[in-house]
């Protein structure tokens, strides 16, 4: 890692915590609207006990932190604690902030919003602000379920306890800013551009292909298969777009050729090759 690398990493772990403590003690703390995993249980043990919320946010995470330097790593672990550190830090200052709304509906929406931009800039530059997400990555080696099932089984369970502290209209406001910060979290992941792969089987690939490269000026290469039913050979159109570009491809390979296989994926990143975009004449 280059030193301006390390302090691009330093300075969006930094902003991005900061965020969230901001999303917790300025919107969802004083409305008494919970967020999902240690979060979650944070901000109910403290409501109980009546002791800052920062002081939970770092000690219920602490076990987690030897888990992920095991499991994921020692960058991974560093980055994490740091990210807490000034998550506790931050609602530790706010705490005595005066809430920018009283309406449970506007905090759980804007608060979601900023929590969700806040983890996903964490989790982008490679930290996490919840222990439940390391749990779930070591449960899902073991189990069929992903990481995102864990997750959310944990968080039903934390979400709807809230219904018992609080009252249940706060764990349903609880649950819209828990989505919204999800949904939040893919786009600083994935960013607003997010780019897709597609795959053609046709037998007019050379027409597709010279079609794809004019007129939507994005590079194909052509993979050899070989159908599992008839044994023939198949010539199979690959590329990357993106998904503003996706219904004029469609309408390319429907043209060209309506009976062609073509499917459609989501991809998170995309580095090197030839992905940037020719020009089209």
């Amino acid at each position: 890692m280059t030193r301006m690398q390390f302090v691009q990493r330093v300075l969006f772990l930094t902003f991005g915590a900061a965020l969230f403590s901001v999303g917790l003690e300025i919107f969802l703390v004083p409305n008494n609207i919970i967020d999902g995993g240690i979060v979650g249980i944070s901000i109910i043990t403290s409501a109980l006990t009546g002791l800052p919320l920062g002081i939970f946010l770092l000690v219920l995470n602490l076990p987690f932190f030897y888990l992920g330097y095991k499991q994921i790593g020692k960058t991974f672990a560093i980055s994490t604690l740091y990210a807490v550190v000034i998550m506790s830090a931050g609602t530790w200052l706010l705490h005595s902030v005066q809430p920018l709304t009283d309406d449970p509906l506007l905090a759980s929406v804007f608060g979601g919003i900023i929590l969700g931009v806040g983890v996903g800039m964490v989790i982008r530059f490679g930290g996490s602000l919840d222990g439940t997400e390391i749990v779930a990555i070591l449960i899902t080696k073991k189990s069929p379920f992903s990481v995102g099932e864990i997750v959310m089984f944990f968080n039903v369970f934390i979400l709807a306890s809230a219904g018992f502290v609080f009252g249940w209209d706060r764990a349903m406001y609880s649950l819209i800013a828990y989505f919204i910060a999800y949904k939040m979290i893919d786009v600083i992941i994935e960013g607003f551009d997010e780019s897709k792969s597609v795959w053609i089987i046709s037998e007019k690939h050379d027409d597709i292909g010279q079609a794809i490269i004019q007129r939507l000026g994005r590079g194909v290469t052509y993979l050899h298969g070989e159908g599992a039913f008839t044994g023939g050979e198949k010539r199979v159109i690959f590329c990357v777009i993106t998904r503003l570009e996706e219904a004029k491809m469609k309408s390319i390979v429907e043209e060209l050729d309506p009976g062609a296989f073509l499917a459609v994926g989501n991809i998170h990143d995309v580095k090197g090759g030839r992905f940037k975009k020719k020009d089209i004449h």
